[in-house]
């Protein structure tokens, strides 16, 4: 494989691996030496079509020679599709578009705030939860529960009250008598935190909990939403419906693209001159949601990610279960995390050099989020390809 040099030009923020990517179709890439991999890893949950659609890619094709950006002074129909799509798949009322997870986040995090304001609340305080990650901007970071990546960037805005995932009294307790809580924010699956799901219970006691105390439910589905996990939305298992949902990743295939969904209590909130974004709803980004929602639901997408990752979970627990140092293989649908015993990091490299990508996050956990086209078949070759790479990494470590 041929290494590329680092960029003099680029600014050093990403720990790159010795890989340039050429093109890629369906599940597949290839390195601009022909070396071909499978994609497990669809750019971090980002490519929900794999790689050049072949409904997908003329669409755009067709958008860009029409009109990829129009400012939002003007009405923009594509983004009233989309809009009234996700409203469709969600059972909300109204969306405001944005360019990442990073500004969906960020909107509802001032959209919060604003709430607090409104019901007369000077310094309003937002819920979140350990291993959470947010963004990186200075609010999401706040918000995000990993110190590794606030080091540097102190003081940290306030506003935020911390609590563990998955415990009812925690929350009750870290809230009791502090009239200052307006929202609770959390991720249905913790991503970056290590694929943690909330479970359904507890996403039920916490819509009820704010429902009695008038605070905003807020669910990140940057990551776990549009699909991955066998529903529209990962939050939809717990049979409930948040106030205030972000949307990035997955919605457009590729295409940069952010969305905040608002139930009734959140969707009027902002008037104009809150809030805005110069490119957020530009008719590029907005075509890839619309047909990105269409492909999958022609395609049947979602049984696809429920029969096939039934087949990958079922694989993966067969070849691991019981392997000293898997302490646990979690998450749900095709969001998958294999928790190890230990630093895995060098495991990244190791599945490149055999032809697979995916990604470690929290450090011990191999993260599996493939494109959701995949098939059993596919499925199999992730199998054949990761579980040798995990069980001789296991064993030299021991």
């Amino acid at each position: 494989m041929t290494t590329p040099a680092a960029s003099p030009h680029c600014m050093n923020t990403y720990g790159r691996l010795p890989m340039t990517v050429s093109h890629g179709r369906g599940l597949r890439v290839w390195d601009v030496d022909g070396k071909c991999y499978l994609d497990a890893l669809a750019g971090i949950a980002v490519n929900t079509l794999g790689h050049a659609h072949p409904k997908l890619t003329p669409a755009l094709q067709d958008q860009v020679g029409k009109m990829m950006h129009s400012c939002n002074y003007y009405h923009i129909p594509l983004q009233e599709a989309l809009a009234a799509k996700l409203v469709e798949l969600s059972g909300m009322t109204n969306v405001f578009f944005c360019n990442s997870g990073l500004e969906a986040n960020e909107a509802a995090l001032k959209l919060a705030r604003k709430f607090g304001h409104m019901k007369g609340i000077e310094s309003p305080e937002i819920v979140v939860y350990e291993k959470s990650f947010h963004g990186r901007s200075l609010a999401t970071l706040a918000a995000t529960g990993n110190d590794k990546i606030k080091e540097g960037f102190g003081p940290m805005m306030g506003g935020f009250v911390r609590v563990p995932v998955n415990d009812i009294d925690a929350l009750k307790k870290a809230t009791e008598g502090n009239p200052n809580v307006v929202a609770v924010f959390m991720e249905a699956i913790q991503g970056e935190g290590g694929v943690t799901p909330m479970r359904a219970e507890y996403m039920q006691q916490v819509r009820q909990l704010c429902d009695a105390r008038d605070w905003l439910m807020m669910i990140d589905e940057v990551q776990c939403g549009m699909g991955r996990t066998g529903k529209w939305f990962a939050h939809q298992w717990a049979g409930i419906v948040p106030d205030l949902m972000p949307l990035a990743k997955g919605l457009g295939s590729g295409v940069p693209i952010g969305a905040v969904v608002a139930g009734p209590k959140a969707a009027h909130i902002f008037q104009p001159g809150n809030h805005g974004t110069t490119f957020g709803g530009n008719p590029l980004s907005m075509r890839a949601g619309v047909e990105t929602i269409r492909i999958m639901e022609e395609d049947q997408l979602l049984n696809n990610v429920s029969q096939v990752s039934a087949h990958l979970h079922a694989a993966l627990h067969r070849e691991l279960d019981g392997v000293q140092g898997v302490k646990e293989i979690r998450g749900q649908g095709l969001m998958i995390g294999i928790d190890l015993d230990r630093s895995c990091g060098a495991l990244m490299q190791r599945a490149l050099d055999a032809g697979l990508l995916l990604s470690v996050t929290a450090d011990s956990v191999v993260r599996l989020v493939p494109p959701l086209i995949i098939t059993e078949a596919e499925a199999d070759e992730v199998v054949a390809i990761l579980v040798p790479l995990i069980k001789t990494f296991l064993a030299e470590a021991a």
